[in-house]
């Protein structure tokens, strides 16, 4: 289950996007969510998702 607290959801993302898979899109179909709920959820509080650095910042 994914973290509701904006600042620790964004460090698992983060984290596993670091650690562990190749994309965000890799990371949502292993995990089972959805990628474009929780990229509105990171850009809502300011977050964008860099596709190179493969990270939200």
């Amino acid at each position: 289950m994914l973290p509701k607290d904006v600042n620790m959801l964004l460090s698992y993302i983060n984290m596993g996007l670091r650690d562990k898979y190749e994309d965000l899109s890799d990371m949502a179909s292993s995990e089972g969510f959805d990628e474009e709920e929780i990229t509105g959820k990171l850009e809502a509080a300011g977050y964008h998702y860099d596709k190179e650095l493969k990270r939200f910042y």
